[in-house]
């Protein structure tokens, strides 16, 4: 039984030492950057009522949700997606608000995933949204925040795919078809199955235009000058205005010189319903799903009583890192490092002035009081794995100072020490 309360249940595990060094690390880094462009944090509860989630916001299915129930019998879920959660405090905190708003969070979700081997059904995401700007600058700020946040944490080799909501959408409202057919589409659409699609319209009745463009649905993929052949093939008002926009988020993406990091993807279909006009994902290899999602979702918020253009993006940390480890980019630590004062019991009267005079001067000091029956080698081979920058041995009046990156060590007074700080 003992053995048993060792381990997590599946789909959830621990993350501890060098891990959760370098999870916190690429965590202050991400972070920085949402600073860097005006948002600020928010946070929402772990878990909420099952209506913020349900089929009417377009988030995911109940089934994949993790559900349980409070003393009233209220149905209440794990969040398994960050937005709508944003999107109720919102709507009750700055319902009144109505110029641009920057929020940005940090938190885990859940997924009841468990038919997918291998996939976590706890993820950590940090992300942030624009609230109050429906401009094309807004849907640009939040690839180029994107693009800053993967760069701060070290990758260099990734993509954007950004793709349209509304050229899709407009589509579908086009066709006379039934929604048996439409979902059809739509799954052959997201697994680019080109064959399945010729199949299926070989035996519809439609436009031309329409049946063009979804035989070549798979081919609106590129840089820049796709969007140019998407419009030759339909005249369709809604589509048109859709590639027009993906137009000009590419001209603020130039200023920036952002440009070589996006492509685009009219074959890009999303499972949250929610979003309406720009979505865009980022990729980069070592991972085998995007690591990075975002869009426009201008319709969500008036689901919680505030009518409000809205977008916004998420990493997934869990994935950023694993990517990280899989192209061999190491996290620097060093913000991290921190010395160990060992001391023995008769020399605690020495000991603890001088490890509060240590963190008044801003070192981080982990204070050790040594045991009978370990060696003074065995407490440094502890504190080295531990991360430990430099280890100070308090023997009497001297201090012998360890240097564990360059094995040097070095012995001072006790007040030779103390001056020091």
């Amino acid at each position: 039984m003992k053995e048993k309360l060792l381990h997590t249940p599946e789909g959830v595990r621990d993350i501890y030492n060098s891990e959760c060094k370098r999870k916190s690390a690429v965590e202050k880094r991400i972070h920085h950057i949402l600073e860097l462009y005006g948002y600020q944090d928010i946070e929402t509860p772990t878990f909420e009522f099952f209506d913020i989630f349900n089929s009417d916001t377009g988030t995911v299915s109940s089934v994949e949700m993790f559900k349980f129930f409070d003393r009233n019998n209220n149905t209440l879920v794990l969040r398994p997606d960050m937005t709508p959660s944003i999107a109720r405090s919102v709507a009750k905190y700055y319902s009144a608000c109505e110029f641009p708003l920057r929020l940005s969070y940090r938190g885990n979700t859940f997924l009841n995933n468990r038919s997918y081997q291998g996939k976590l059904t706890e993820k950590t995401e940090m992300g942030a949204e624009l609230i109050n700007d429906d401009s094309p600058e807004a849907d640009a700020e939040g690839i180029i925040m994107m693009i800053d946040c993967f760069l701060a944490a070290g990758l260099t080799d990734f993509r954007i795919d950004i793709g349209q909501a509304e050229f899709y959408k407009g589509i579908m409202d086009a066709l006379e078809a039934s929604e048996e057919v439409k979902e059809q589409i739509h799954e052959y659409i997201e697994n680019k199955n080109a064959l399945g699609m010729e199949i299926l319209l070989s035996d519809l009745s439609m436009k031309d235009c329409y049946r063009n463009i979804l035989l070549e649905y798979n081919d609106l993929y590129g840089d820049v000058t796709m969007l140019e052949k998407a419009k030759k093939l339909t005249i369709n008002p809604r589509c048109q205005a859709a590639i027009a926009r993906l137009e000009e988020v590419y001209e603020v993406l130039k200023l920036y010189g952002y440009e070589k990091y996006v492509s685009f993807d009219l074959g890009m279909v999303n499972h949250f319903d929610y979003y309406t006009g720009i979505i865009f994902r980022g990729y980069t290899y070592g991972t085998g799903d995007a690591i990075g999602k975002g869009g426009r979702y201008d319709n969500l918020l008036a689901q919680f009583g505030k009518e409000a253009s809205a977008s916004g993006f998420t990493i997934l940390i869990d994935d950023v890192l694993s990517a990280l480890s899989r192209q061999n980019i190491s996290i620097s630590l060093k913000e991290y490092a921190y010395s160990l004062l060992l001391y023995k019991s008769e020399d605690r009267q020495n000991a603890i002035p001088l490890v509060v005079k240590l963190r008044d001067a801003g070192v981080r000091t982990e204070l050790v009081s040594m045991t009978e029956g370990k060696t003074l080698e065995e407490y440094l081979a502890f504190g080295k794995n531990q991360g430990a920058e430099g280890i100070l041995y308090l023997d009497g009046e001297n201090v012998t100072v360890y240097d564990m990156a360059s094995g040097e060590q070095e012995t001072k007074t006790l007040q030779e020490l103390r001056e020091e700080y």
